[in-house]
Protein backbone atom coordinates (compact mmCIF):
# COMPACT_ATOMS: atom_id res chain seq x y z
CA UNK A 1 0.00 0.00 0.00
CA UNK A 2 1.37 3.66 -1.02
CA UNK A 3 -0.13 6.97 -0.44
CA UNK A 4 1.38 9.32 -3.17
CA UNK A 5 0.92 13.12 -3.39
CA UNK A 6 1.68 14.52 -6.73
CA UNK A 7 1.65 18.47 -6.33
CA UNK A 8 3.00 21.76 -8.49
CA UNK A 9 6.51 22.27 -7.43
CA UNK A 10 6.57 25.90 -9.51
CA UNK A 11 3.24 28.28 -10.13
CA UNK A 12 1.28 26.03 -11.74
CA UNK A 13 1.17 24.30 -15.02
CA UNK A 14 3.96 22.09 -14.59
CA UNK A 15 2.46 18.99 -16.23
CA UNK A 16 0.55 17.48 -13.03
CA UNK A 17 -2.74 16.14 -15.12
CA UNK A 18 -0.68 14.18 -17.58
CA UNK A 19 1.93 12.55 -14.31
CA UNK A 20 -1.42 12.15 -12.05
CA UNK A 21 -2.96 10.15 -15.22
CA UNK A 22 1.00 8.01 -15.66
CA UNK A 23 1.13 6.99 -12.40
CA UNK A 24 -2.87 6.33 -12.33
CA UNK A 25 -2.20 3.24 -13.78
CA UNK A 26 -0.52 1.87 -10.26
CA UNK A 27 -3.27 3.61 -8.23
CA UNK A 28 -6.56 2.73 -6.96
CA UNK A 29 -7.71 5.68 -6.03
CA UNK A 30 -7.18 9.20 -7.33
CA UNK A 31 -8.00 12.15 -5.37
CA UNK A 32 -8.34 15.81 -5.20
CA UNK A 33 -8.14 17.80 -2.29
CA UNK A 34 -8.35 21.22 -3.14
CA UNK A 35 -9.17 24.12 -5.87
CA UNK A 36 -11.78 24.14 -8.17
CA UNK A 37 -12.72 24.22 -12.11
CA UNK A 38 -9.93 27.13 -12.02
CA UNK A 39 -7.61 24.17 -12.55
CA UNK A 40 -6.61 22.90 -16.46
CA UNK A 41 -4.90 19.19 -16.60
CA UNK A 42 -4.24 18.41 -20.05
CA UNK A 43 -3.94 14.39 -20.72
CA UNK A 44 -3.33 12.57 -23.75
CA UNK A 45 -3.90 9.14 -24.63
CA UNK A 46 -2.63 7.46 -27.50
CA UNK A 47 -4.06 10.21 -30.62
CA UNK A 48 -6.97 11.05 -27.82
CA UNK A 49 -6.78 14.75 -25.50
CA UNK A 50 -8.31 15.18 -22.70
CA UNK A 51 -8.81 18.81 -21.01
CA UNK A 52 -9.55 18.08 -17.31
CA UNK A 53 -10.69 20.97 -14.78
CA UNK A 54 -12.50 19.69 -11.93
CA UNK A 55 -12.84 15.65 -12.32
CA UNK A 56 -9.67 13.57 -10.99
CA UNK A 57 -7.21 12.75 -14.26
CA UNK A 58 -7.64 9.06 -13.14
CA UNK A 59 -11.01 9.13 -14.68
CA UNK A 60 -9.98 7.82 -17.83
CA UNK A 61 -9.29 4.48 -16.43
CA UNK A 62 -12.12 2.02 -16.18
CA UNK A 63 -11.24 0.20 -12.91
CA UNK A 64 -10.57 3.28 -10.72
CA UNK A 65 -12.16 5.00 -8.19
CA UNK A 66 -12.06 9.04 -8.64
CA UNK A 67 -12.71 11.38 -5.58
CA UNK A 68 -13.22 14.97 -5.06
CA UNK A 69 -12.40 15.75 -1.59
CA UNK A 70 -13.91 17.95 0.83
CA UNK A 71 -11.55 20.84 0.09
CA UNK A 72 -12.06 20.83 -3.47
CA UNK A 73 -14.93 23.88 -4.03
CA UNK A 74 -17.54 22.33 -6.58
CA UNK A 75 -19.40 24.45 -9.38
CA UNK A 76 -22.37 22.13 -10.57
CA UNK A 77 -22.59 23.67 -13.97
CA UNK A 78 -18.87 22.40 -14.52
CA UNK A 79 -18.70 19.41 -13.14
CA UNK A 80 -22.01 18.48 -15.51
CA UNK A 81 -20.36 19.88 -18.12
CA UNK A 82 -17.20 18.36 -17.83
CA UNK A 83 -19.10 14.51 -17.66
CA UNK A 84 -20.97 15.26 -20.69
CA UNK A 85 -17.65 16.14 -22.53
CA UNK A 86 -16.22 13.05 -21.35
CA UNK A 87 -18.95 11.30 -22.41
CA UNK A 88 -18.63 12.45 -25.98
CA UNK A 89 -15.05 11.27 -25.56
CA UNK A 90 -15.78 8.07 -24.95
CA UNK A 91 -15.47 8.31 -21.04
CA UNK A 92 -18.04 7.44 -18.60
CA UNK A 93 -18.28 9.25 -15.57
CA UNK A 94 -20.55 6.96 -12.99
CA UNK A 95 -21.04 7.13 -9.32
CA UNK A 96 -18.77 3.75 -9.18
CA UNK A 97 -16.08 5.84 -10.61
CA UNK A 98 -16.35 9.41 -8.90
CA UNK A 99 -17.71 10.44 -5.78
CA UNK A 100 -17.93 13.80 -4.51
CA UNK A 101 -17.38 14.72 -0.70
CA UNK A 102 -20.83 15.56 1.32
CA UNK A 103 -18.39 18.39 2.92
CA UNK A 104 -17.18 20.03 -0.44
CA UNK A 105 -18.59 23.91 -0.73
CA UNK A 106 -20.63 24.74 -3.77
CA UNK A 107 -20.17 27.64 -6.07
CA UNK A 108 -23.28 29.36 -6.54
CA UNK A 109 -24.06 32.57 -9.18
CA UNK A 110 -23.44 34.82 -7.07
CA UNK A 111 -19.94 33.54 -6.26
CA UNK A 112 -18.99 33.94 -9.95
CA UNK A 113 -21.07 37.55 -10.64
CA UNK A 114 -19.09 38.82 -7.02
CA UNK A 115 -15.81 37.57 -8.72
CA UNK A 116 -16.47 39.45 -11.95
CA UNK A 117 -17.37 42.82 -10.17
CA UNK A 118 -14.88 43.07 -7.75
CA UNK A 119 -11.89 42.00 -10.31
CA UNK A 120 -13.45 44.85 -12.31
CA UNK A 121 -13.51 46.97 -9.39
CA UNK A 122 -9.81 46.32 -8.52
CA UNK A 123 -8.88 47.83 -11.56
CA UNK A 124 -4.91 47.88 -12.25
CA UNK A 125 -5.06 46.37 -8.90
CA UNK A 126 -6.80 43.48 -9.54
CA UNK A 127 -5.50 39.74 -8.65
CA UNK A 128 -5.73 38.18 -12.31
CA UNK A 129 -8.49 35.61 -11.24
CA UNK A 130 -10.62 33.35 -13.40
CA UNK A 131 -13.61 34.44 -12.93
CA UNK A 132 -14.73 31.49 -11.72
CA UNK A 133 -15.92 32.15 -8.11
CA UNK A 134 -13.32 29.97 -6.50
CA UNK A 135 -11.76 32.78 -4.35
CA UNK A 136 -15.79 34.25 -3.13
CA UNK A 137 -16.71 30.74 -2.52
CA UNK A 138 -13.38 29.81 0.19
CA UNK A 139 -14.44 33.52 1.46
CA UNK A 140 -18.01 31.81 2.42
CA UNK A 141 -16.38 28.75 3.77
CA UNK A 142 -14.21 30.27 6.21
CA UNK A 143 -17.18 33.39 6.84
CA UNK A 144 -19.28 30.01 7.95
CA UNK A 145 -22.20 30.90 5.52
CA UNK A 146 -20.99 28.59 2.64
CA UNK A 147 -23.77 26.23 1.07
CA UNK A 148 -22.16 22.54 1.34
CA UNK A 149 -22.94 19.40 -0.84
CA UNK A 150 -24.93 17.91 2.13
CA UNK A 151 -27.22 21.07 2.15
CA UNK A 152 -28.12 21.18 -1.66
CA UNK A 153 -29.14 17.91 -1.74
CA UNK A 154 -31.47 18.56 1.42
CA UNK A 155 -34.63 20.22 0.00
CA UNK A 156 -35.23 22.25 2.85
CA UNK A 157 -31.76 23.06 3.93
CA UNK A 158 -31.11 24.33 1.05
CA UNK A 159 -34.27 26.89 0.37
CA UNK A 160 -33.41 28.08 3.88
CA UNK A 161 -29.30 29.07 3.50
CA UNK A 162 -29.65 30.09 -0.31
CA UNK A 163 -32.77 32.74 0.77
CA UNK A 164 -30.41 33.88 3.47
CA UNK A 165 -27.27 34.46 2.07
CA UNK A 166 -29.09 35.85 -1.42
CA UNK A 167 -30.54 38.75 0.69
CA UNK A 168 -26.82 39.27 1.77
CA UNK A 169 -25.29 39.18 -1.30
CA UNK A 170 -27.85 41.15 -3.24
CA UNK A 171 -27.54 43.50 -0.84
CA UNK A 172 -23.87 43.83 -1.78
CA UNK A 173 -23.62 42.93 -5.75
CA UNK A 174 -26.27 46.03 -5.79
CA UNK A 175 -24.78 49.04 -3.35
CA UNK A 176 -20.91 48.07 -3.53
CA UNK A 177 -20.30 46.21 -7.07
CA UNK A 178 -22.93 48.21 -8.95
CA UNK A 179 -23.88 45.05 -10.32
CA UNK A 180 -27.91 43.66 -10.97
CA UNK A 181 -29.12 41.41 -7.89
CA UNK A 182 -29.60 37.72 -8.91
CA UNK A 183 -33.29 36.24 -8.63
CA UNK A 184 -33.90 33.34 -5.91
CA UNK A 185 -36.36 31.33 -7.95
CA UNK A 186 -33.97 31.20 -10.81
CA UNK A 187 -31.06 30.10 -8.91
CA UNK A 188 -33.20 27.48 -6.20
CA UNK A 189 -35.13 25.79 -9.99
CA UNK A 190 -31.63 25.37 -11.37
CA UNK A 191 -29.48 23.87 -8.15
CA UNK A 192 -32.75 21.60 -7.23
CA UNK A 193 -32.14 20.21 -10.56
CA UNK A 194 -28.05 19.99 -10.31
CA UNK A 195 -29.04 18.23 -6.93
CA UNK A 196 -31.08 15.23 -8.45
CA UNK A 197 -28.13 14.64 -11.05
CA UNK A 198 -25.56 15.20 -8.04
CA UNK A 199 -26.87 13.01 -5.32
CA UNK A 200 -25.71 9.64 -6.59
CA UNK A 201 -21.94 10.81 -6.56
CA UNK A 202 -22.14 11.84 -3.05
CA UNK A 203 -20.28 10.27 -0.19
CA UNK A 204 -18.49 10.84 2.96
CA UNK A 205 -15.21 10.95 1.17
CA UNK A 206 -12.92 10.49 4.37
CA UNK A 207 -14.67 7.46 5.93
CA UNK A 208 -13.99 5.97 1.91
CA UNK A 209 -10.54 6.72 1.54
CA UNK A 210 -9.62 5.46 4.75
CA UNK A 211 -11.05 2.13 4.11
CA UNK A 212 -9.13 1.92 1.26
CA UNK A 213 -5.99 3.04 3.23
CA UNK A 214 -6.63 0.14 5.56
CA UNK A 215 -7.48 -2.09 2.73
CA UNK A 216 -3.81 -2.30 1.48
CA UNK A 217 -4.61 0.26 -1.57
CA UNK A 218 -2.41 2.99 -3.32
CA UNK A 219 -4.31 5.99 -3.11
CA UNK A 220 -2.73 9.21 -5.18
CA UNK A 221 -3.87 12.74 -4.35
CA UNK A 222 -3.63 15.40 -6.73
CA UNK A 223 -2.88 18.99 -6.52
CA UNK A 224 -5.01 21.22 -8.40
CA UNK A 225 -2.12 24.86 -8.60
CA UNK A 226 1.86 25.17 -8.21
CA UNK A 227 3.56 25.94 -4.87
CA UNK A 228 3.61 29.39 -5.50
CA UNK A 229 0.11 29.58 -5.33
CA UNK A 230 -0.86 28.19 -2.10
CA UNK A 231 -2.34 30.79 0.01
CA UNK A 232 0.50 30.88 2.06
CA UNK A 233 3.22 30.23 1.05
CA UNK A 234 2.70 31.50 -2.72
CA UNK A 235 3.72 35.00 -4.45
CA UNK A 236 0.57 36.54 -2.08
CA UNK A 237 -2.11 37.90 -3.19
CA UNK A 238 -1.52 36.76 -6.65
CA UNK A 239 -2.52 33.34 -5.50
CA UNK A 240 -5.31 30.94 -5.58
CA UNK A 241 -7.66 30.28 -2.62
CA UNK A 242 -6.54 27.32 -1.14
CA UNK A 243 -3.51 25.34 -0.03
CA UNK A 244 -2.00 23.73 -3.03
CA UNK A 245 0.75 21.75 -1.66
CA UNK A 246 1.06 18.56 0.26
CA UNK A 247 0.01 19.91 3.53
CA UNK A 248 -3.45 20.46 2.43
CA UNK A 249 -3.68 17.33 1.89
CA UNK A 250 -4.91 15.99 5.40
CA UNK A 251 -7.26 18.51 5.50
CA UNK A 252 -8.81 18.47 1.93
CA UNK A 253 -9.29 14.78 2.35
CA UNK A 254 -10.39 13.96 6.04
CA UNK A 255 -7.01 11.82 6.71
CA UNK A 256 -3.86 12.27 8.82
CA UNK A 257 -1.34 13.28 7.68
CA UNK A 258 1.03 10.07 9.08
CA UNK A 259 -0.90 8.10 6.48
CA UNK A 260 1.22 9.73 3.54
CA UNK A 261 3.98 8.25 2.24
CA UNK A 262 5.64 9.83 -0.51
CA UNK A 263 5.32 13.47 -2.12
CA UNK A 264 6.10 13.99 -5.74
CA UNK A 265 6.90 17.39 -6.83
CA UNK A 266 6.25 18.09 -10.77
CA UNK A 267 8.58 21.17 -12.12
CA UNK A 268 9.07 22.23 -15.97
CA UNK A 269 12.73 22.42 -17.34
CA UNK A 270 11.81 25.84 -16.95
CA UNK A 271 9.70 28.34 -15.22
CA UNK A 272 5.78 29.64 -16.48
CA UNK A 273 4.00 31.80 -14.80
CA UNK A 274 0.22 33.51 -15.51
CA UNK A 275 -0.82 36.77 -14.98
CA UNK A 276 0.97 39.51 -12.47
CA UNK A 277 3.51 39.55 -10.25
CA UNK A 278 7.36 39.02 -9.67
CA UNK A 279 8.77 36.85 -11.70
CA UNK A 280 13.40 37.05 -11.36
CA UNK A 281 14.03 34.61 -14.51
CA UNK A 282 11.37 36.15 -16.66
CA UNK A 283 12.39 36.22 -20.39
CA UNK A 284 11.59 39.00 -21.97
CA UNK A 285 13.12 38.48 -25.02
CA UNK A 286 13.04 36.20 -28.84
CA UNK A 287 14.23 33.11 -26.01
CA UNK A 288 11.34 33.39 -23.97
CA UNK A 289 8.97 33.76 -26.85
CA UNK A 290 10.95 30.12 -28.66
CA UNK A 291 10.10 28.68 -25.17
CA UNK A 292 6.25 29.73 -25.49
CA UNK A 293 6.24 28.65 -29.07
CA UNK A 294 7.63 25.69 -29.03
CA UNK A 295 6.13 24.68 -25.18
CA UNK A 296 2.53 25.79 -26.48
CA UNK A 297 2.18 27.33 -22.92
CA UNK A 298 -1.17 28.81 -23.05
CA UNK A 299 -3.73 28.10 -20.29
CA UNK A 300 -5.69 25.00 -20.91
CA UNK A 301 -8.77 27.23 -18.60
CA UNK A 302 -8.18 30.92 -19.86
CA UNK A 303 -6.00 30.49 -22.87
CA UNK A 304 -3.63 33.24 -21.35
CA UNK A 305 -0.36 33.56 -22.34
CA UNK A 306 2.28 32.22 -19.92
CA UNK A 307 5.32 33.88 -18.81
CA UNK A 308 8.37 32.18 -19.59
CA UNK A 309 11.34 31.78 -18.10
CA UNK A 310 14.94 30.11 -17.06
CA UNK A 311 14.46 26.71 -14.19
CA UNK A 312 14.51 28.29 -10.92
CA UNK A 313 15.76 26.24 -8.37
CA UNK A 314 15.38 28.84 -5.59
CA UNK A 315 11.88 28.19 -6.49
CA UNK A 316 12.70 24.40 -6.42
CA UNK A 317 14.31 24.40 -2.94
CA UNK A 318 11.48 26.10 -1.28
CA UNK A 319 8.86 23.69 -2.68
CA UNK A 320 11.24 20.47 -1.67
CA UNK A 321 11.21 21.77 2.01
CA UNK A 322 7.35 23.41 2.20
CA UNK A 323 6.14 20.10 0.70
CA UNK A 324 8.61 17.30 2.12
CA UNK A 325 9.04 16.07 -1.22
CA UNK A 326 10.68 12.98 -1.54
CA UNK A 327 11.49 13.49 -5.39
CA UNK A 328 10.81 15.30 -8.80
CA UNK A 329 9.46 14.75 -11.94
CA UNK A 330 11.27 17.30 -14.51
CA UNK A 331 8.56 17.80 -17.44
CA UNK A 332 9.31 19.52 -20.75
CA UNK A 333 12.88 18.73 -21.16
CA UNK A 334 12.41 18.11 -24.91
CA UNK A 335 11.22 21.93 -25.41
CA UNK A 336 14.56 22.79 -24.65
CA UNK A 337 16.08 20.34 -26.72
CA UNK A 338 17.50 23.13 -29.61
CA UNK A 339 18.79 25.97 -27.68
CA UNK A 340 23.01 26.25 -27.28
CA UNK A 341 22.73 27.15 -24.23
CA UNK A 342 20.51 27.06 -21.25
CA UNK A 343 20.55 28.84 -17.83
CA UNK A 344 20.17 27.63 -14.29
CA UNK A 345 19.12 30.19 -11.63
CA UNK A 346 21.38 29.02 -8.25
CA UNK A 347 20.53 31.86 -6.42
CA UNK A 348 19.68 35.50 -6.16
CA UNK A 349 20.73 39.05 -5.38
CA UNK A 350 19.06 41.29 -3.39
CA UNK A 351 20.78 44.53 -2.93
CA UNK A 352 24.19 43.51 -3.23
CA UNK A 353 23.43 40.14 -1.14
CA UNK A 354 23.70 36.80 -2.51
CA UNK A 355 20.56 34.55 -0.88
CA UNK A 356 19.17 31.30 -1.37
CA UNK A 357 15.49 31.27 -0.18
CA UNK A 358 12.51 32.84 -1.61
CA UNK A 359 11.47 36.48 -0.14
CA UNK A 360 8.10 36.46 1.32
CA UNK A 361 7.76 40.53 0.33
CA UNK A 362 6.75 41.13 -2.98
CA UNK A 363 8.72 44.40 -3.29
CA UNK A 364 11.50 42.31 -2.29
CA UNK A 365 11.61 39.87 -4.95
CA UNK A 366 10.81 42.18 -7.40
CA UNK A 367 14.78 43.43 -6.55
CA UNK A 368 15.93 40.27 -6.94
CA UNK A 369 18.44 39.66 -9.89
CA UNK A 370 18.90 35.97 -10.71
CA UNK A 371 22.42 34.58 -10.37
CA UNK A 372 22.62 31.50 -13.29
CA UNK A 373 24.82 28.98 -14.34
CA UNK A 374 25.25 28.33 -18.32
CA UNK A 375 25.09 24.84 -19.33
CA UNK A 376 25.46 23.58 -23.22
CA UNK A 377 22.33 22.85 -24.44
CA UNK A 378 21.05 19.38 -26.12
CA UNK A 379 20.50 19.72 -29.96
CA UNK A 380 19.10 16.16 -29.93
CA UNK A 381 14.98 16.06 -30.62
CA UNK A 382 14.61 13.31 -27.59
CA UNK A 383 10.68 12.83 -28.02
CA UNK A 384 11.14 9.33 -29.08
CA UNK A 385 13.50 8.42 -26.10
CA UNK A 386 12.33 5.74 -23.99
CA UNK A 387 15.51 4.69 -21.70
CA UNK A 388 17.28 7.47 -19.97
CA UNK A 389 20.20 5.95 -20.86
CA UNK A 390 19.98 7.53 -24.47
CA UNK A 391 18.81 10.83 -22.86
CA UNK A 392 21.90 13.22 -24.08
CA UNK A 393 24.53 13.73 -21.87
CA UNK A 394 24.49 17.49 -21.71
CA UNK A 395 20.38 16.95 -20.35
CA UNK A 396 21.99 14.61 -17.68
CA UNK A 397 24.60 17.36 -16.53
CA UNK A 398 21.44 19.84 -16.37
CA UNK A 399 19.55 17.16 -13.89
CA UNK A 400 22.13 16.03 -12.05
CA UNK A 401 22.42 20.00 -11.07
CA UNK A 402 18.93 20.23 -9.85
CA UNK A 403 19.18 17.18 -7.80
CA UNK A 404 22.52 18.99 -6.12
CA UNK A 405 21.08 22.42 -5.69
CA UNK A 406 17.64 20.89 -4.21
CA UNK A 407 19.18 18.04 -2.28
CA UNK A 408 16.27 16.51 -3.77
CA UNK A 409 16.38 13.47 -6.63
CA UNK A 410 14.97 13.51 -10.10
CA UNK A 411 12.92 9.88 -10.18
CA UNK A 412 11.06 10.89 -13.54
CA UNK A 413 11.52 12.72 -16.64
CA UNK A 414 9.20 13.82 -19.15
CA UNK A 415 9.77 14.56 -22.83
CA UNK A 416 6.05 14.59 -24.46
CA UNK A 417 3.30 15.32 -23.52
CA UNK A 418 1.76 11.64 -24.36
CA UNK A 419 1.74 9.13 -21.53
CA UNK A 420 4.56 6.87 -23.27
CA UNK A 421 6.59 9.72 -23.63
CA UNK A 422 7.43 9.56 -19.63
CA UNK A 423 10.72 7.61 -18.47
CA UNK A 424 11.68 6.57 -15.07
CA UNK A 425 15.03 7.06 -13.87
CA UNK A 426 16.48 4.32 -11.68
CA UNK A 427 19.74 4.96 -9.18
Amino acid sequence: MSSFVVVGAQWGDEGKGKMTDYLAENADVIVRFQGGNNAGHTVEVGEKQYKLHLIPSGILYEDKLNVIGNGVVVDPRALFKEIDYLKDLGVDVTPKKLIISDRAHIIMPYHIEIDKLSEKMKGSHSIGTTFKGIGPCYTDKFERIGIRVCDLIDNKIFEEKLRRNLEIKNKYIKEVLNGEELKFEEIFDQYNNFSKRLEPFVKDTSVEIFKNIKNEKNILFEGAQGMLLDIDYGTYPYVTSSNTTSCGVASGVGIGPNLIDEVLGIAKAYTTRVGKGPFPTELNDEIGEWIREKGHEYGVTTGRSRRCGWLDTVILKKSARVNGLTSFTITKIDTLAGLDKVKLCIAYELDGEKIDYFPASLEKLARCKPIYEEFDGWSEEIEKISDYKDIPENAKKYIRRIEELTETKVSIISVGPKRSQTIRINY
